[in-house]
């Protein structure tokens, strides 16, 4: 009789054990089937597939000569630069003793000159960068240096050095920083935004302190008679460094606005599609 109690047992266990087998083969299933998206709850898998590129970029790097150099260079730079932002907060939050220059002539010595390096990355195609002007920042920055702070005492006293070494030191931590991990794949998304924003005060602020180190150099050295040579001499030649550095800051008018404006259609063509793709990520998320 099929309706008896032991009948009825029998058949209950039978269904439940072919429920559970069910159960057990679709969980299976599933996790084959969908393995990335598991765990989807807890944003794992992103952040795997993020390592998983992360760890990929950096074996390419390894492998590659160029990446492998580029990527310590720029590392170095960046902490060069952070060391330099940290004299120039030190010097001004606690009122140390000493003139600003002092403090930080090596490091700014160092870390500038080994810029040059980025003049021969661009020119042997290391880096997609444009080799005029990469020559020209270097050259600018590096005659700054080596030519008007290291001579000119008015000029290591100003307000220029500040500003300069406010706008640099920020401006290369990004850059270098920046450059550092895309490298690895790794670049976050604020560090685009600041390498593509910030530069807007930032330039200026620099150009502003450049030409007033300039002039106070030029000033200093017109009236010690410094750099001129006259006639007669051996050489029978003439020379006016103070009408040089003149001739130089000429040259910020027809120079800087083209390079400032260079950085703002980067600013449009990084930032405009950054922007384009989350757009279009969203629209395809709401789609499916």
């Amino acid at each position: 009789d099929i309706f008896t109690p032991e009948y009825t047992k029998r058949w209950h266990e039978k269904l439940c054990l072919c429920h559970l087998h069910n159960i057990q083969n679709m969980t299976l299933k599933n996790r084959k089937s969908n393995n990335s998206n598991y765990g989807k709850s807890f944003n794992f898998p992103p952040f795997m597939q993020y390592i998983q590129r992360w760890q990929a970029a950096i074996a390419r790097m390894f492998k590659n000569k160029s990446s492998f150099y580029l990527f310590f260079y720029n590392l170095i730079e960046t902490f060069g630069w952070s060391y330099i932002l940290y004299l120039l907060v030190i010097h001004f939050t606690f009122a140390t003793d000493g003139s600003l220059y002092e403090s930080i002539k090596t490091p700014l010595f160092i870390f500038q000159n080994a810029a040059v390096l980025e003049i021969f990355h661009a020119v042997f195609r290391l880096v997609p960068s444009s080799p005029s002007v990469t020559i020209q920042q270097v050259f600018s920055r590096v005659m700054l240096v080596c030519g008007v702070l290291m001579l000119s005492r008015d000029a290591q006293l100003g307000i220029g050095l500040p500003l300069i070494l406010a706008a640099w030191s920020v401006t290369e931590i990004i850059r270098y920083g920046y450059y550092t991990l895309n490298l690895v794949n790794a670049v976050p998304q604020f560090l685009l935004w600041l390498r593509y924003t910030l530069f807007i005060g930032l330039y200026p602020l620099g150009v502003t302190g450049e030409l007033l180190c300039i002039y106070a150099a030029c000033m200093e050295f017109r009236r010690n008679n410094y750099g001129v040579v006259t006639l007669p001499n051996y050489l029978n030649v003439t020379f006016n460094y103070p009408y040089l550095l003149m001739f130089l800051m000429a040259l910020y008018i027809p120079l800087f606005p083209p390079l400032y404006m260079h950085m703002f259609g980067q600013r449009k063509k990084v930032l405009g599609k950054t922007s384009t793709t989350k757009v279009s990520t969203r629209v395809s998320k709401k789609v499916k």
